[in-house]
Parts: C-alpha cells; sequence; structure tokens
C-alpha cells in the first residue's frame, strides 16, 4: 500500500510540474517524441555495451577505429552523409562528422568524443555490465553516453520525418581527453557553419547541464642533472630528482580543489637504477581556471623558481601545453539552459545547472561566438575511475530532451 500510494504522489507531483510548465510558457510534452525515446532505449543500450567492451582510451588507434567503425554503420544506415577525417595529431584515429540536411534555418553542431582515460586491456577485465539502476564500464558514460544518445538522436528525427533545420552536424572526435589535439582545426571549421554547439558530455547527479567549464593546462617541469655512481662518487652528481622536489614543494602554493584555480601534480618520472644518482627528472602539474589569466600567474611563479634551482649544477625547464580555455558563464548559455529546463518542464521532469572542473569543446564554441550548451549526454558519476556509472533512469529523458532541443533549435536557432 504505501508503494501504491507512493507512486500516485509522485504521479501527481509530475502533473502538477506539466501544468505550471505550461502556465508559465512552457512548452506541452512531446508525447511522440517521448514514445519515440522509450521504444529507442533497448537499442539504445545494446549499442552502449556494444562500443563500450572495446578499449578505445585516447592513442589506441586500433581500438577507436574499432568503434568509428560501428557508428558510421549505424549513422549511414539513418541517413546520415559521414565523413571520416584524419586526425590532426600522429598515432589518433580518424575523427568522423555525421551530418543531416533539412529544409528549416539552425545550423546545429553536437559534438562528441568517444575516446576514454583508459588504456588496453581494462575492458577485459571490466566489461560493461548493469544493475537496477546503472551500467558500468570504462567511458560508459564519459562519454561513450553520450555518442550513442546523439546517433539515436539524429535516427528519432529520421523517423518523425522532422526536417525543420538547416543542418545537423554529429562530430565524434578521437582525442578530446587530452585536448583535441587531433580535431581542433576540424572544430574550428565545423564551428563557423554552426548557430549553436550542443555538447554530449555526461549530465550531473541529480539531472544537471552544464553551463560553465574550466580552462585547463598542463605544465611540464624537467630538470636536468648529471649522474654518478651513488656509493662511489656521488658528490660528482648532480641530482635531478632532488631538485624536482625543492621545485614542487615551492609550487606548492596553488590550492589543490575548489571552484577557482587548482593545480595538481599528476605526473612524475625520475631515475632510472637504484645505484645512480638521476640525472634526469620530470613532472606534470594539471591547472585548471575560471579566468584564464590565472594561467599567465601559474607560469610565472613555475618559471620564476625554474630560475633559481636549489642544486648547483641542475638546470629546470617548464613548458605549458594548452588544452581547453575556460567556458565563462555568459548569456547565450544561460538562455539555452533555460530553454531545455522549459522542455523538462513540460515533460514533468526538473532540470537544474552546474559548473565543472572538467574542460570540454564547449569552451572553444562559446570563444568562437557560438552558444554553447553542456552536460546533454545520460547523467552519471565517478568519472576517470573504475567506479564511473551512467545513471539508467537518465536514458529516456536524456534522449528526449535533446531531440526536442534539436527541433526547436532546428526551427528557431539562437542569434549568434
Amino acid at each position: 500500500m504505501p508503494m501504491r500510494r507512493s507512486a500516485v504522489l509522485a504521479g501527481v507531483c509530475a502533473l502538477a510540474m506539466a501544468i505550471s510548465a505550461q502556465a508559465h510558457g512552457a512548452p506541452a510534452k512531446d508525447a511522440k517524441s517521448w514514445r519515440a525515446a522509450q521504444a529507442a532505449r533497448a537499442d539504445e543500450l545494446a549499442l552502449l555495451q556494444q562500443i563500450v567492451d572495446i578499449d578505445s582510451g585516447t592513442g589506441d588507434a586500433q581500438g577507436g577505429a574499432k568503434v568509428a567503425a560501428i557508428l558510421r554503420t549505424r549513422l549511414e544506415a539513418l541517413g546520415a552523409k559521414v565523413e571520416a577525417v584524419p586526425a590532426e595529431a600522429p598515432g589518433l584515429p580518424d575523427n568522423l562528422v555525421a551530418t543531416l540536411d533539412g529544409r528549416g534555418k539552425g545550423r546545429i553542431l553536437m559534438i562528441a568524443h568517444l575516446d576514454t582515460v583508459f588504456g588496453p586491456g581494462v575492458v577485459a577485465q571490466r566489461p560493461y555490465r548493469t544493475d537496477s539502476t546503472r551500467a558500468y564500464g570504462p567511458g560508459v558514460a564519459d562519454e561513450k553516453g553520450g555518442v550513442v544518445q546523439g546517433l539515436f538522436a539524429m535516427q528519432l528525427l529520421r523517423q518523425a520525418g522532422f526536417t525543420n533545420f538547416k543542418r545537423i552536424t554529429l562530430l565524434i572526435e578521437t582525442s578530446e581527453e587530452r585536448g583535441s589535439p587531433g580535431s581542433r582545426a576540424l572544430i574550428g571549421r565545423l564551428l563557423k557553419d554552426a548557430d549553436v554547439e550542443l555538447n554530449l558530455e555526461p549530465g550531473s547527479p541529480p539531472d544537471l547541464v552544464t553551463v560553465w567549464r574550466k580552462g585547463s593546462t598542463t605544465f611540464d617541469i624537467e630538470v636536468k642533472g648529471r649522474a654518478a655512481h651513488a656509493g662511489v662518487n656521488p658528490q660528482d652528481g648532480r641530482n635531478a630528482a632532488a631538485e624536482l622536489m625543492h621545485q614542487l614543494a615551492a609550487d606548492d602554493v596553488f590550492p589543490k580543489s575548489g571552484d577557482g584555480l587548482t593545480a595538481n601534480l599528476t605526473v612524475i618520472h625520475a631515475g632510472t637504477r637504484e645505484n645512480i644518482i638521476p640525472e634526469h627528472a620530470a613532472a606534470q602539474i594539471n591547472v585548471r581556471v575560471r579566468e584564464s589569466a590565472d594561467l599567465d600567474r601559474v607560469e610565472t611563479t613555475l618559471k620564476a623558481n625554474a630560475a633559481k634551482p636549489s642544486i648547483a649544477g641542475t638546470e629546470v625547464v617548464v613548458t605549458r601545453t594548452p588544452a581547453y580555455p575556460p567556458l565563462a558563464s555568459n548569456p547565450g548559455t544561460d538562455a539555452l539552459a533555460a530553454q531545455a529546463e522549459a522542455i523538462y518542464a513540460g515533460a514533468g521532469l526538473k532540470l537544474g545547472r552546474t559548473g565543472s572542473g572538467g574542460a570540454s569543446e564547449s569552451a572553444l564554441a562559446a570563444a568562437a561566438g557560438v552558444p554553447a550548451l553542456d552536460g546533454l549526454g545520460p547523467v552519471g558519476g565517478e568519472f576517470h575511475s573504475d567506479k564511473e556509472y551512467l545513471e539508467l533512469g537518465s536514458v529516456t529523458p536524456r534522449l528526449y530532451l535533446l531531440t526536442r532541443l534539436l527541433m526547436e533549435l532546428g526551427a528557431r536557432p539562437p542569434a549568434r
């Protein structure tokens, strides 16, 4: 009896939200699109399992090509024109660009990535699996769930015969986890022909889209010393590892967590044998910022410390590898978020907003003057870990949301 009462109460609340949403101008639920999203669920999850169970970490050209081949077949079957675009950096699989042409106004670019942070062999250790509420596996949410969702949104438009858009493009890129070195120029070209960018990074719990993101940069600290026998004549060596420790201690002045600037040691290498004074040592510091000026501040500090090594005879070099700029809070993103919230409200659902320390291609869109909304993929969490998950209950609502956004933006694109 309590369960029945709870279900009735939930239904009443959903109905009340829908009525309230319509009263405030939100669109009513598109029952046809909702049913289509529900009907696609089993096939959507089957494709998700198929591609999650293929290793495709960034730089795994063979694995990435296998995933891309599966996706290309599916995209071509639904009537999309698909082009394999060679990566702009070595050792990466081709990017896929799938397009649908219509008869309307809006030019919409969706971006997703098939690369993960997991190396070869991880799938064999922990393949795709589900429990009553979640799916698990390498890259299941970040971002193979979003890749599949983008494909199925295009499929639902085809099934509905919807053509009130000028062009819908789905970019499936293969190097996002390293800052998109294999697709930067391609993204730039596609943005020139886009009125809006929808990014299929995972949504955040409980059901949030992403309206701001930090920018990311990696700083490399390299120390050159002099090798010597650790027992016979250690005094003749110049210990690169010891100097690196000094540099890291001096640089440990930046926050490690929080919504603002963070700088964290992520990789460190030193030494070759236990009886040799290390002649080389290196470390990487990953920096995330809300404001681009903070990157210059970090670089100035690192280079100032590098100019004053504590061990005479060592040399310290700092280099900077850029990834993504910040996605700052902006009116274009806020307007898209409000539009997405209205679609959800019309279906009796509540959508929220959040920010993220993780970077994405949406920052490139915003920098190019293209309105962008991020975090539109299925909801997930514990990214980049063996606990990564995707909320199964978000699959149908998020597919519905994306499909309806494509319809609305295709008919009425935002002004650039």
